[in-house]
């Protein structure tokens, strides 16, 4: 499995030190050198990288003042800054500039400038992760708990398993909690990009004035409030893997925006002049019909033919019977470690009726109902009465007759006047976002406060 390098700018106006510093990094790094600072400030217009490495000495263009002009770029990428011995003092001043660190010519030895740029872009991934503020504090679900028992999970896992090797797009399809991010992360772990980061965003969760911003980032001073350069998901995916739920979410003119990513590889921050190329792989999500919202004029037909090269749909639970007493089961063994119970199992009883109900939250709804139940539970064993399974919208209140559409509107209602038009209470019972459920409301004609 081959790793993602990270890319690395070398401007030295000397050429048997570009040359020796290319021939150390460039096994474990993508190098590109630069003769002088205007030629590094030039190709940092042009490109983002992971790390610069400049002499401090050089003609037109020092490497202070390309410093300082990063600190104003891009002030996201470190620099290491090279002095000759006996010029720490100039050092000293590069790293109070914004310098990362200083390394003196000639080089003590090969060892020492790989080991400083290790660490440096060890720190740099460290930041990039808690610069990742996903909607979800964390995922509910791992990897290790897909169950694929049933015929059409087993075909969804193993097309996952097919399209991981590749760089291709994928679109992910299928009802809220069904698994989808948990598929994505499979993917990506399965692909040559497990090393790079995995980055998750929900489209929902955002309004549309800061989804743009949150995945393209932003250039100091682009909006009130911006009071620093910041790096959008794209770029903290750069190498590895982006994942978007929620897609049909997007705006139009957004979506026109994400369709140049797509097939350029390259955006511009909000705010910004400086063109950004990125690999990332796009893996796309959603639990809505994108053709129907393409024809209805919601969703670009361009973008959904981007989007939609490898799709994979992820059946619900009541579609997959055989997994749910499984995933019951794998569920419990986590939570009973977890919580320090011994001594408790799912009685048969209990078995039957999880295996019964039709499940609208999915494998989330599973996993809380099972954790719910463990903390009523006064027995060895769950039984029917600790599940919390009485709910709107169970199989007695749905006839087989209506449409997916009708039996959704259904819960949604239902769940709204059991909550006395609280929306918020509403989302969070239903598991969706606030947006999905305003959204829901409007389209149906219900109305519900906050």
């Amino acid at each position: 499995m081959q790793n993602v390098k990270f890319s690395i700018l070398v401007a030295d106006d000397e050429a048997p030190q570009r040359q020796l510093m290319r021939a150390v990094l460039e096994k474990d790094f993508s190098v590109v050198t630069a003769a002088n600072g205007e030629e590094a400030r030039q190709l940092l217009t042009q490109r983002s990288f992971d790390l610069v490495i400049t002499d401090e000495r050089m003609p037109v263009v020092t490497g202070s003042e390309l410093i300082r002009w990063m600190k104003e770029h891009a002030p996201e990428t470190p620099v290491v800054v090279l002095t000759a011995f006996g010029s720490i003092q100039t050092a000293v001043e590069a790293i109070k500039l914004g310098a990362a660190d200083y390394l003196t010519k000639p080089l003590k030895s090969p060892e020492e400038l790989r080991l400083v740029v290790s660490r440096l872009l060890e720190q740099r991934i460290q930041n990039n992760e808690r610069l990742v503020q996903r909607a979800d504090s964390e995922i509910d679900f791992p990897v290790a708990d897909i169950v694929a028992v049933s015929p059409p999970m087993r075909e969804a896992l193993q097309l996952g398993a097919r399209v991981a090797p590749q760089t291709t797009t994928v679109l992910l399809t299928g009802e809220s909690g069904s698994g989808k991010e948990v598929l994505a992360r499979f993917i990506h772990r399965a692909s040559p990009r497990s090393d790079a980061a995995f980055v998750a965003l929900n489209c929902a969760a955002l309004s549309e004035t800061l989804l743009e911003s949150e995945l393209f980032g932003h250039e100091k001073g682009a909006f009130t409030g911006a009071t620093q350069t910041r790096q959008g998901r794209f770029e903290l995916a750069h190498g590895g893997t982006l994942f978007l739920d929620e897609i049909a979410e997007m705006n139009l003119d957004l979506q026109v925006k994400f369709l140049r990513v797509l097939q350029e590889r390259e955006f511009e921050r909000v705010g910004g002049t400086r063109t950004i190329t990125v690999d990332v792989r796009v893996i796309a999500a959603t639990n809505r019909d994108l053709d129907e919202s393409m024809k209805s004029g919601r969703f670009r037909g361009d973008l959904f033919y981007r989007l939609n090269v490898f799709p994979i749909h992820l059946p619900p639970l009541r579609e997959r019977r055989e997994d749910i007493v499984p995933l019951a089961e794998h569920f419990f063994s986590k939570l009973v470690k977890r919580m320090g119970i011994g001594g408790k199992r799912i009685s048969a009883e209990a078995k039957s009726v999880l295996s019964n109900h039709d499940w609208p939250g999915n494998v989330r709804e599973l996993q809380n109902a099972i954790e719910r139940a463990l903390i009523i539970s006064r027995s060895q064993e769950i039984t029917p009465e600790d599940l919390p399974l009485q709910m709107p919208w169970t199989s007695s209140h749905v006839d087989a007759t209506h449409t997916l559409a009708e039996i959704e509107k259904t819960a949604i209602l239902r769940t709204l006047e059991a909550n006395q038009g609280d929306r918020r209470r509403t989302a969070e019972q239903l598991d969706i976002s606030i947006r999905t459920l305003q959204y829901r409301l409007k389209e149906y004609g219900l109305t519900g406060r906050d």
